[in-house]
C-alpha cells in the first residue's frame, strides 16, 4: 500500500481499480483461511501430476495452455475460479455462479480504460487464468508489477522466498477441486523465475517450458506491461520497464541454463519447445509433450484442439505491434546477453514487427 501511494503516482480511475484490487484479494484471502478452518480435510486433498506451462511471457504459453485445456481429461482453472475460489464451485451451478460476473467486471475493467489491450492479451472471467492470480492471495505476485509501477514492492519480491505463494496457490487449488479429484494444467510465466520451488510444492508436476527469442519476447512484454500500466497511470516509463524486464529475464534465462546443466530441476519432468516450432505445427508441439509426459492424445482430443486453434487466431483482437526502439538498443546487440541461454535450447532470431 505504501508504494502504491508513494510510487505508482495512479489516475482516480487507478485509485479506484487498484483499492477494489487490494480489497478483494483480502477479502478471499479471509475466506480461504476460514474455509480451511472449518475443514481442516482440505490440506489433505492431493494436487496429483500437474502440468504447467512456464515459458516466459509472449512466447506461446497462452495458446498452448487453450489447446492443453480442451483435453477433457484436463482441468484448467477459470478467471472467476482464481479470482474468487471460496466456496468450492460446483458443476451444476457452474455456468451461473454470481461469482462470475463479479469476476468478468474486474478482469475487463483496465481494457475498458486502455485501448488496444486485447490485441495483445485477452482478458475473461470464463477465459483459462494464470497461477500468480492464486499468488496474489499470499501478497507475493507480479499481478502487483504489472498494473503498477512500484519499484520497492518490485525489488522486494524478486527477493523473497516464493514459498508462501506457492503453498497458497497450492490452497487454492485443493479449495478448487475439493472432492473431486481432478488432473490440472495450468500457467504462468512467473514459474520460470521459480523452478526449484515449483517441484519442491509439487514433486510430481510435468512442466512445459516455451522459448523464443529474447528481443522478441521483451519488445511485446515491454509493449504489453506499459499498455496495462496506462489503464492506472498517466505516468508510464517504458524505459524503465524495458530495462527492468532485461535485467529480470537475462538473470533468469541464466538461472535456467544453471539449473538444466546441474538438474536441480528434474530433467524428466521438462518439456521444451519453440515458440518458432508452435507456429509452424502446433499441434505436432502438443504431440512431443503428450509422448514425453506419457499422455494419451486421442483423436477426439486432438480434434477438439484443433477447433480451439483455428478459434484463437493471433490478430483476432486486432494486431500487436511494437514501437521501434523500445528496448533501446540494436536487436544483435542485445541477443549477446542470452547467448548462453538462446545456444543452451537452440532458440532461433525472429523478427520483432515495428512502427
Amino acid at each position: 500500500c505504501d508504494a502504491l501511494e508513494g510510487e505508482a503516482r495512479l489516475t482516480p480511475i487507478g485509485r479506484i481499480l487498484a483499492r477494489r484490487f487490494v480489497l478483494r484479494l483480502l477479502e478471499v484471502r479471509i475466506q480461504l483461511l476460514a474455509a480451511l478452518d472449518a475443514d481442516p480435510a482440505i490440506a489433505d486433498e492431493e494436487i496429483k501430476a500437474s502440468v504447467f506451462v512456464a515459458g516466459a511471457p509472449r512466447t506461446g504459453t497462452t495458446i498452448l495452455h487453450t489447446l492443453l485445456a480442451a483435453d477433457p481429461a484436463h482441468r484448467v482453472p477459470l478467471g472467476w475460479e482464481l479470482l474468487r475460489p471460496v466456496p468450492t464451485p460446483r458443476t451444476e451451478s457452474a455456468s451461473d455462479d454470481p461469482r462470475i460476473a463479479l469476476a468478468h467486471r474486474e478482469l475487463t475493467a483496465a481494457q475498458t480504460v486502455v485501448s488496444g489491450l486485447r490485441a495483445i492479451h485477452s482478458y475473461s472471467a470464463t477465459q483459462p487464468k494464470e497461477c500468480l492470480s492464486a499468488m496474489s492471495f499470499a501478497f507475493q505476485s507480479e499481478e502487483f508489477t504489472a498494473r503498477f509501477a512500484v519499484p520497492s514492492y518490485e525489488a522486494w519480491l524478486v527477493a523473497s522466498d516464493m514459498t508462501p505463494a506457492y503453498a497458497m496457490h497450492r490452497l487454492v487449488l485443493q479449495v478448487l477441486q475439493r472432492g473431486r479429484p481432478t488432473r490440472w494444467v495450468l500457467k504462468s510465466p512467473v514459474h520460470l523465475h521459480s523452478l526449484p520451488t515449483l517441484f519442491a510444492t509439487h514433486p510430481d508436476a510435468r512442466v512445459a517450458v516455451t522459448h523464443r527469442d529474447p528481443v522478441a519476447l521483451l519488445a511485446s512484454l515491454t509493449s504489453l506491461i506499459a499498455t496495462l500500466r496506462w489503464a492506472h497511470s498517466d505516468a508510464v516509463d517504458t524505459d524503465a520497464i524495458a530495462r527492468g524486464h532485461l535485467e529480470r529475464y537475462r538473470t533468469t534465462f541464466e538461472r535456467l541454463v544453471d539449473w538444466t546443466e546441474a538438474e536441480t530441476i528434474p530433467r524428466a519432468q521438462l518439456h521444451h519447445s519453440r515458440f518458432a516450432d508452435f507456429q509452424d505445427d502446433a499441434l505436432g508441439v502438443v504431440r512431443e509433450l503428450y509422448d514425453r509426459f506419457g499422455l494419451a492424445l486421442r483423436d477426439a482430443t486432438e480434434a477438439a484442439m484443433r477447433a480451439a486453434l483455428e478459434a484463437h487466431p493471433a490478430d483476432r483482437h486486432g494486431r500487436h505491434v511494437v514501437a521501434r526502439g523500445l528496448l533501446g538498443r540494436d536487436p544483435e546487440a542485445l541477443r549477446k546477453d542470452f547467448a548462453r541461454y538462446r545456444a543452451r535450447f537452440e532458440v532461433p532470431t525472429e523478427d520483432v514487427e515495428e512502427v
